[in-house]
Formats: structure tokens, sequence, C-alpha cells
């Protein structure tokens, strides 16, 4: 559990750091993600954004699993 919680906030503190080249990635401005504009009213869901990034993590783990045998 350690482990994990140094790697995760390794990982927290690498995305900090490299945000200024992270931010011009096209994440939360997919094809599909849901942005309404009213009067005084916007809403913004990126739900394609939020799949990309799911099955990302989803492979990621998946072969740190096969690795880990």
């Amino acid at each position: 559990m350690q482990r994990l919680l140094i790697l995760t906030g390794a990982l927290i503190l690498a995305a900090g750091l490299a945000w200024p080249w992270l931010k011009r990635l096209p994440f939360g401005r997919l094809p599909g993600d849901i942005h309404v504009v009213r009067d005084g009213f916007s809403f913004h869901f990126p739900i394609v954004t939020c799949l990309v990034i799911s099955i990302i993590v989803t492979l990621i783990l998946w072969i740190f699993r096969i690795f880990r045998r």
C-alpha cells in the first residue's frame, strides 16, 4: 500500500510539473463532450473524455497485472 501511495503522489507531482504541456492536449474538448451555453448558464460534461481516460487507465492497469505474474 505504501508503494501505491508513493507512486500515486509521484504521478500527481509529475502531472503538476508537466501541466503547461498537458493542458494543450485535447482532453475535455473531444467530439462527443457535452457543452451547453445559455444566458447566465454554462454546463460542460466531458463524457467522451471520461471514457477515453477510463480505457487508458484500464489498459495500463491490465498491462501491470500481466507483468506482475
